[in-house]
């Protein structure tokens, strides 16, 4: 019998992707635009990131474009392949994978793609309108901590959110969301002083700082719903490998009131989010007259 109190990220996923497959499959214009996913250079992690975003596309009815482009290609050619493709009307999204080799810069290509197209939420453009908390098409990271608060039943109007963590693409827009929510948000990073005073009052701790088991069940208020996004590798005395959160969440599972387990929370919503602002990128492609 599972856990009450492990927020089931699976589940949600299988939801949130059976409303996305229900409005492409309403659109009678026409077929919708592919999303086209971005690799530079072979790695191994990204491709897990691939297989994942390809089988959430298909369960979507999303058409999935893989492209992996070679170590070689040059920052130019990148803008200019990028810049194809934003006056592509079939191209519906653009997803830039990460890592990309030393000699890109990311931030510049993340730029490059338009902000119309940007299903990842990752423009600056995207990240900045989340201030002004239009909040659509934010990073899907950030969206999918949020998307497992509210499936606690809380209501986020003032609610204590203490924000661990401060990356420009989950701790700081995660935050934002939370504050146009209207939530009361406290943010800790490497220069807090004490995180533990700050996460024993808050009504719900979103942890992203990738440093396995960081969180302990003396750092929860009881009843208190904890999302863990860390995702840390460690090796078991027996040389196993297995994942696991920034949170120890089989000691603060009996603090907790909520918990998101690890692997199996945060990640499966992670891209079914992405197929959400696909949705979302498609609707506003429509109001600009791009596609009809």
């Amino acid at each position: 019998m599972s856990d009450h109190r492990l927020l089931n990220g699976k589940a949600v996923r299988v939801r949130i992707l059976n409303e996305v497959k229900t409005y492409v499959e309403s659109q009678r214009g026409g077929p919708v635009g592919r999303l086209v996913s971005i690799s530079i250079g072979d790695n191994p992690e990204v491709a897990v990131y691939v297989r994942n975003q390809a089988r959430g596309a298909a369960a979507a009815g999303l058409r999935f474009d893989q492209q992996l482009w070679g170590d070689e290609v040059t920052q130019e050619e990148c803008k200019r392949l990028i810049t194809d493709m934003n006056d592509d009307p079939d191209v519906l999204g653009i997803i830039l994978q990460r890592p990309v080799p030393d000699h890109i810069n990311v931030r510049s290509l993340q730029s490059a793609i338009h902000p119309l197209k940007d299903v990842e939420g990752m423009n600056p453009a995207s990240i900045g309108n989340i201030v002004y908390s239009d909040v659509a098409l934010a990073p899907c990271t950030a969206a999918a901590s949020v998307e497992l608060i509210k499936e606690t039943g809380l209501d986020l109007k003032g609610l204590e959110v203490v924000m661990i963590g401060h990356s420009e693409i989950v701790g700081k827009p995660a935050a934002m969301m939370l504050m146009a929510e209207g939530a009361t948000v406290t943010v800790c990073h490497h220069m807090t002083r004490s995180v533990a005073m700050h996460s024993r009052r808050a009504d719900v701790v979103v942890v992203a700082v990738g440093k396995a088991h960081l969180i302990g069940p003396d750092m929860i208020k009881p009843g208190a719903a904890v999302i863990d996004i860390g995702i840390n590798q460690i090796v078991d005395t027996d040389g196993t490998t297995r994942i696991v959160g920034d949170v120890d969440t089989d000691a603060v599972l009996d603090v907790a009131g909520w918990i998101t387990p690890v692997p199996g929370g945060v990640g499966p919503v992670t891209v079914a989010i992405l197929m959400r602002n696909a949705t979302v990128a498609h609707k506003r492609q429509l109001a600009a007259g791009w596609i009809s």
